[in-house]
């Protein structure tokens, strides 16, 4: 089998499966990537700990931190203490809520994790829904969220950017006379 093929039917196993954990395996979300293939995660409970990736996955899926991660435990390992058996994305998260095997210490923490500009843009929209004002774009919850970036709280309002250019000119137009 090539590389590009045995590449494809990976990323399709990742992308298209709907795994429940086993017994053995947890649910844990990646905190940090500290290099040589592995990364910090913290569990439900709140436990850190170092897991490895595989090699079916490396160069193949990238994992972010934010993300969640069913992992495998290894029994003699010190500091790495699992593998990674699957990356859960937001369908996989939809799935296991639905089944009612998403961990609850997961379940409050997206909101709190949204940075404050997101919050205010998400009430903004609900309060033109409830006003009666129709929504020009569709709903932008599942767009990808660059986790590994911090957002600027430095947002401008195209009204007031306007308002500006104009008394700009209007005092250059002054100035001039």
């Amino acid at each position: 089998m090539s590389q590009a093929t045995k590449r494809k039917h990976v990323v399709k196993e990742v992308l298209e499966d709907y795994v429940v954990p086993s017994p053995q395996q947890q649910i844990v979300r990646v905190l940090g990537t500290p290099g040589n293939n592995l990364h910090e995660v913290e569990t439900a409970e709140g436990t850190r700990f170092l897991v490895s990736m595989p090699t079916k996955f490396r160069k193949n899926i990238w994992i972010k931190r934010g993300d969640f991660l069913l992992v495998d435990p290894i029994e003699e390992g010190e500091k790495v203490k699992a593998e990674i058996n699957f990356v859960l994305y937001k369908d996989h998260v939809r799935y296991l809520k639905k089944e009612g095997l998403w961990p609850e210490a997961f379940s409050s923490d997206p909101a709190e994790s949204q940075p404050s500009t997101e919050i205010s843009r998400d009430r903004k929209q609900t309060v033109a829904r409830s006003s009666g004002e129709e929504e020009d774009s569709e709903d932008d919850s599942d767009l990808f969220v660059n986790t590994n970036r911090l957002r600027c709280g430095c947002t401008e309002s195209t009204d007031d950017s306007e308002e500006e250019e104009e008394s700009v000119t209007s005092d250059q137009d002054e100035e001039e006379k």
